[in-house]
């Protein structure tokens, strides 16, 4: 009864063992590889499969999605000699599940090492100054070489990004020394800009200012001469239409009595103002006789109309 038993649970085992042996369940975006008697038989993707039991095997199993390595730090010397560490992360999937089993033995490691290898490359091609300008052109560089290189691993790299890049503490020191000079540099170059600007705002003002005034006494003197211009003209019109309306008025009857009477006022009038402002006066004869002057001038008039 007992070796009943016992033969009873041997077989109730062997065929729980067979069955989890025989069924399998792939997850969504995963991958399996079945091995038949040691040699590869089939790739099993997403779903519930049936293996022969004690016959298949499922000897790998691979994720198809993205994965992130993260690639350690490692010492990586510029084209001026200079050490960097620097230490970045890996991002690669898994396209061909049979390569990336019997392509290489561990392709995470194998990535690693060579995106490593592949930057200290990289970065011995260029100044320390531009190996934080140019990260970007470093990243690519990197990929396009781990790509080529995991092809025959079914493996694809899809990009590879620099996390960080240490300098040793000397140069450092020299890099901020460098840039507080630079700073400084052009903040005198700032100030001095500044204050070239702001002379030639003032000398510009100045400027501005003494043609304004230069155009202003211009106008100035301009406008005093045509006023005087027109004033002159304006006395010549009046003393002509004046002296023109004497002539006619000599011409009508009786004016000849009246320009010997407005003479005789005015030789009275003028001699009379002598008289008041000088003690001694030295006069021609003829001048004292009043009748006889206005006379003279009557002849002269008379003459200048013949």
């Amino acid at each position: 009864m007992e070796i009943a038993t016992i033969l009873s649970l041997a077989f109730l085992v062997l065929v729980i063992v067979a069955l989890a042996k025989t069924a399998r369940i792939v997850p969504q975006r995963s991958a399996f590889i079945v091995e038949r008697l040691g040699k590869y038989a089939k790739t099993l993707e997403a779903g519930f499969h049936l293996l022969i039991p004690f016959v298949d095997r499922v000897s790998y199993k691979h994720t198809l999605k993205e994965e992130a390595i993260d690639v350690p730090s490692q010492a990586c010397v510029t084209r001026d000699n200079i050490q960097v560490v620097v230490d970045g992360v890996l991002y690669l999937q898994v396209v061909d599940p049979k390569l990336a089993s019997y392509g290489i033995n561990d392709y995470r490691y194998a990535s690693m090492q060579l995106a490593q290898t592949t930057l200290r490359s990289v970065v011995g091609k260029i100044d320390l100054d531009k190996t934080f300008e140019e990260r970007e052109t470093i990243n690519v560089q990197v990929v396009e070489a781990l790509d080529e290189a995991a092809k025959p691993w079914g493996v694809k790299v899809l990009r590879y990004e620099i996390a960080d890049i240490e300098l040793p503490a000397t140069i450092l020191d020299a890099l901020e020394k460098q840039m507080r000079a630079e700073r400084e540099r052009r903040a005198v170059v700032a100030q001095s800009e500044g204050e070239r600007e702001a002379k030639i705002n003032v000398s510009e003002g100045q400027k501005q200012e003494t043609i304004n005034l230069s155009e202003a006494d211009k106008q100035r003197q301009i406008n005093e001469a045509e006023g005087k211009a027109r004033e002159i003209e304006l006395i010549a019109t009046a003393t002509a239409e004046g002296l023109r309306r004497v002539a006619e008025a000599i011409n009508t009857a009786g004016g000849q009595e009246a320009v010997s009477l407005r003479v005789a006022e005015q030789y009275v009038k003028e001699f009379g103002k002598l008289a008041q402002t000088n003690n001694t006066m030295i006069l021609p004869a003829e001048l004292s006789n009043i009748g006889s002057a206005v006379a003279a001038i009557t002849k002269t008039l008379e003459v200048t109309k013949k």
